[in-house]
């Protein structure tokens, strides 16, 4: 039975508060923590990226799957900040955990949901028998432009996955996908920072597509939200996935484990993915959890796990998720914005 065989995670130490941004642009902080449950986010440093943080956590993924790197057919890497607009960001994470020459690579786009892309074509990949294993990440830098509500959730972290036959810690049970031409989110070549569609983000975006491809997972799975010991959504603030979870039947208990978004932000591609590395961290054999993404434009990929026993042998073989979360360094905003490039010089002539 085809599944995960190792995971990893990685979040940047750095953090900024939610009071540190609204003091600068004179706005309400409680607000924004209460209307979307947003406390803090993850801030990247300057010499990390896509890139970095994607070899961090593909390596803890190698270490729990106890795999030699060169087995690993394929690495695709999911993200709206790649580094190059022209240079793909796989060949470098390929090289620096030693599966290459032969492994097949790509970087996907999809806004949030590239990470859980990478997932799916993985894992049909090994299905499929083309690859022994193989391995999807979703990684975001992600940015907000200053003042903008953007800003206050726009964080950093990688979350990635391997998939095999053999020595499986998570069985993958059944898989949906809905999508349609929904433009809610979006950044055209040459923009420092995405645009968004407002309010217009929620209802006819995020919950018609997270709801469409729950719904169907569970129809394809013949499973109820009851049957389940953990469930995880795409975060873009903490608000969003505690109310879709509940319009699809499952509970503020099953979701917890997985809602990282109030001390770490929106990752964008990676916060779906890393909401599942935190319950992995956790779960135990025969539990069942429920993922589904989301991304603007718009889309949801969903998948229904199963762990098997496999999993109380690699949890302690990487940094937990929860215990990265936990570790932290404040930053001021003239430091974050020096970080994030924020300040652009301007060329008088």
């Amino acid at each position: 039975m085809e599944g995960i065989v190792g995971y990893g995670a990685y979040i940047p130490v750095h953090r900024i508060k939610v009071e540190e941004i609204a003091k600068v642009w004179g706005a309400d902080a409680p607000s924004y923590k209460r209307g979307l449950m947003l406390e803090e986010k993850s801030v990247p440093s300057p010499d990390q990226d896509v890139i970095t943080m994607s070899v961090q956590a593909a390596r803890y993924a190698v270490k729990r799957a106890g795999i030699d790197p060169k087995k690993i057919g394929n690495i695709y890497i999911g993200s709206e900040s790649h580094p190059y607009a022209v240079k793909p960001s796989g060949t470098v994470v390929a090289e620096a955990i030693g599966c290459t020459p032969d492994v097949h690579c790509a970087d996907y786009e999809f806004a949030c949901k590239a990470g859980s892309e990478g997932m799916f074509v993985s894992y049909g990949l090994v299905k499929a028998g083309l690859v022994e294993y193989g391995l999807g990440i979703g990684a975001d830098t992600s940015q907000g432009a200053p003042g903008d509500a953007l800003e206050y959730a726009a964080s950093a972290g990688a979350a990635a996955f391997i998939f095999g036959r053999e020595n499986v810690l998570a069985t993958v049970d059944a898989t949906a996908s809905y999508m349609t031409d929904t433009p809610d989110f979006w950044r055209r070549e040459h923009q420092f920072y995405p645009r968004h569609a407002s309010r217009f983000t929620g209802e006819p975006a995020y919950f018609k597509h997270t709801v469409g491809a729950g719904k169907m997972l569970l129809e394809e799975s013949g499973m109820k939200p009851e049957d389940f010991q953990y469930a995880t959504f795409h975060q873009p603030n903490g608000k969003f996935p505690m109310r879709v979870g509940k319009m699809l039947g499952f509970t503020p208990e099953q979701i917890k484990q997985g809602w990282l978004v109030p001390k770490l932000g929106n990752t964008y591609s990676g916060a779906s993915p890393l909401g599942l590395t935190a319950i992995l961290d956790v779960a135990k054999p025969g539990d069942k959890v429920f993922m589904v993404s989301y991304g603007s434009g718009s889309g949801s990929d969903g998948f229904v796990f199963t762990v098997t026993e496999r999993i109380k042998k690699v949890q302690d073989l990487g940094p937990k998720t929860w215990d990265q979360l936990n570790r932290q360094k404040y930053l001021d905003y003239g430091t974050y914005a020096k970080f994030r490039g924020k300040i652009h010089k301007l060329e008088v002539k």
